[in-house]
């Protein structure tokens, strides 16, 4: 058994004792959701709130995926159809239909932004062990919005990074697109 010095106590430390004294990381919190039979997980640290389809206003000439605009508690707040930015159909809203209000980081700091999915499932806790890093592609495919492969049960389920499932232009354009359509 190795013996490492610990600076603070002066008093030597086994490498066993300092394995068994190590923090042991804390489970991270993801919220899963549903975009049609797909199940997949944002971290629960970007999300805001979730609420119920309130109804959009839509914005001419925007991107595809951008479905409109809400008013949230007074701010103007650009959604997202995650579908439609994964190249599916856009979303048919349904009983279940809502609206992840998430902080993306924008040049300008944290900018409020609403995602649409099917329904939400459930908060889940996942410990390191069960995060699996991002697959290897190959070339010419975009997998830089998976943050990772959630690993509960016997299935997979796609961690995403909304940092990145959206690049910091057209964030910036829907910003601009949002600061537009501000009342004044």
């Amino acid at each position: 058994m190795t013996t490492l010095p610990t600076p603070a106590a002066g008093k030597p430390v086994t490498t066993r004792q300092a394995v068994s004294e190590a923090p042991v990381a804390a489970p991270q919190q993801y919220l899963t959701f549903r975009l049609g039979d797909e199940r997949f997980a944002i971290s629960i640290q970007s999300i805001r709130e979730i609420i119920e389809f309130p109804g959009l206003t839509s914005i001419p000439l925007t991107p595809g995926f951008l479905a409109g605009v809400i008013n949230l508690r007074g701010a103007v707040v650009p959604v997202i159809d995650l579908s439609v930015r994964f190249g599916r159909a856009a979303t048919e809203v349904g009983r279940r239909t809502c609206i992840v209000i998430v902080e993306v980081e924008t040049e300008d700091g944290l900018q409020a932004l609403g995602v649409i999915v099917d329904a939400v499932d459930e908060v889940v806790d996942v410990e390191a062990a069960q995060i699996e890093t991002r697959p290897n592609f190959g070339s010419g495919i975009r997998a830089d919005f998976v943050a990772g492969m959630l690993r509960l049960g016997n299935r997979f389920v796609v961690a995403l990074d909304l940092d990145k499932v959206l690049s910091a232009e057209e964030l910036e354009q829907m910003i601009g697109i949002a600061a537009g359509a501000q009342p004044g």
